[in-house]
């Protein structure tokens, strides 16, 4: 679900859950040279005053947009999502709460209007996601600092660029981080089909990684597995396969997995565990389940399995706010030529790595 130009003329939340849209695929006049001293302009934004049931404390808000001083950037809102995230912030239980009353948004796209007279890296009409989380991009237009800016191309995907800052770059920092894979071994991850889970189909790919995917099996999970292998997935199986004796076949052509990625929970996670080679790691993002991570301990005595926990916001706060443009970066140019992907990194689709549809913006839907 996204949040842009909809907020123009909407008047309750309800209203606005059910006319939610993504901006138009036009990129829209050129921004125009601004004025610090221009009369401040009146902008619509979602805002809540208190936590609890987003239905109920987030309020549509006409605001004053502040003026732009020196090191300031003032930013057209042109698409932005509804993950999971936003919601888990709104209702307080999430692990990092903007100060209140606070716009909710933490991913998006927008495009640069006016720059301060100390602003150095970018420029009107250039696009931006947010830096970190919480910046709330749940408004027409906001005043942003620089440093709270990325500046991406303007040449890919608007729902793309919307979606760029997190789940690619979780994607590609636990493909990395956490195992030393080298193209030919193997992943196995749940949550296939969200939006991460995508992102690392098609990062491993690139990589010349071969990716095991879970999902839920559904009625149509024949087009669900063409499409998940149409981005690069080897083997797409289902929950109630994944716990079938028969998943040691799978390993007879390729190697157990030494990296497990888990955003479920419960029995799933317990099952790719099951599946890990000796020495291996299962990383916990995500917990879609509700239910606890549970480890058997003789796979942890016996085969010495890793877990790991992993939150792209405390590995920023760890990291040099460059070390996230790099990520950023990678997760747009991974993808290498055309080569012969039994031992070698297969081509990746067109906009590799970019969420393509509006179903790979949140991880609720696997």
């Amino acid at each position: 679900m996204w949040v842009c130009s909809a907020l123009r003329g909407a008047r309750t939340l309800a209203q606005l859950q059910r006319g939610l849209l993504p901006a138009s695929s036009s990129h829209g006049p050129a921004a125009s040279s601004y004025s610090s001293s221009a009369e401040p302009s009146r902008v619509w934004a979602l805002v809540y005053g208190h936590h609890g049931d987003p239905a109920k404390v987030v309020e549509l808000k006409n605001l004053e947009l502040a003026a732009v001083g020196g090191s300031d950037v003032r930013v057209k809102m042109l698409a932005a999502p509804i993950n999971p995230s936003d919601i888990n912030m709104i209702q307080g239980n999430y692990g990092l709460l903007p100060k209140l009353p606070a716009v909710g948004g933490n991913e998006g796209i927008g495009q640069v209007v006016a720059v301060g007279s100390s602003v150095t890296g970018l420029k009107p009409g250039d696009w931006v996601i947010p830096a970190n989380a919480g910046l709330g991009t749940w408004q027409t237009e906001a005043v942003f600092s620089e440093e709270a800016l990325i500046g991406i191309p303007s040449d890919i995907p608007l729902q793309s660029a919307a979606t760029l800052g997190v789940n690619p770059c979780t994607a590609y920092r636990m493909l990395v981080d956490f195992e030393q894979l080298q193209p030919g071994d193997s992943v196995i991850q749940n949550a296939s089909n969200s939006g991460v889970g995508q992102a690392v189909i098609q990062i491993a790919a690139a990589l010349g990684l071969r990716t095991i995917n879970v999902v839920r099996d559904r009625p149509d999970i024949q087009n669900l597995t063409d499409r998940l292998k149409n981005l690069g997935a080897e083997h797409v199986i289902t929950e109630e396969e994944l716990r079938k004796p028969e998943m040691k076949n799978l390993f007879k052509d390729m190697p157990q997995p030494r990296l497990a990625l888990n955003c479920v929970g419960g029995k799933s996670s317990t099952e790719l565990l099951r599946q890990l080679a000796p020495g291996g790691t299962m990383v916990t993002y995500g917990g879609m389940a509700k239910q606890p991570v549970v480890a058997s301990v003789s796979l942890l005595i016996f085969k010495d399995l890793k877990l790991r926990g992993f939150w792209l916001s405390q590995w920023k706060k760890d990291h040099s706010p460059d070390s996230h443009h790099v990520i950023i970066q990678r997760s747009q140019s991974e993808a290498g030529g055309e080569t012969d992907q039994r031992d070698r990194p297969r081509k990746a689709p067109q906009d590799a790595f970019l969420p393509q549809t509006a179903p790979l913006l949140t991880t609720s839907s696997y």
